[in-house]
């Protein structure tokens, strides 16, 4: 097992495909724009209009795609 493990290395960013490329810069792009997007969100609304506190929210926004979205879902009153 451990000979498996050292012939599967990580790619690095010259291995990958044109395709590959793009969409990890996509991902990145996106995974900002909601990150921006919520922290933004979470700074100008009043802190009666979230549910739960402010900071917690903006901690949790920065959990990859999980924490602002669930921030747009769940954290917000309508």
């Amino acid at each position: 097992m451990r000979r498996k493990r050292i012939a599967q290395r990580r790619k690095s960013w010259k291995d990958l495909s044109g395709q590959q490329r793009r969409t990890v810069v996509l991902a990145g792009t996106l995974q900002l724009s909601l990150l921006v997007a919520a922290l933004r969100d979470i700074a100008r609304r009043p802190a009666e209009q979230i549910r739960g506190p402010k900071p917690a929210w903006a901690a949790a926004c920065f959990v990859n795609f999980a924490g602002p979205i669930a921030y747009f879902l769940f954290g917000r009153r309508r």
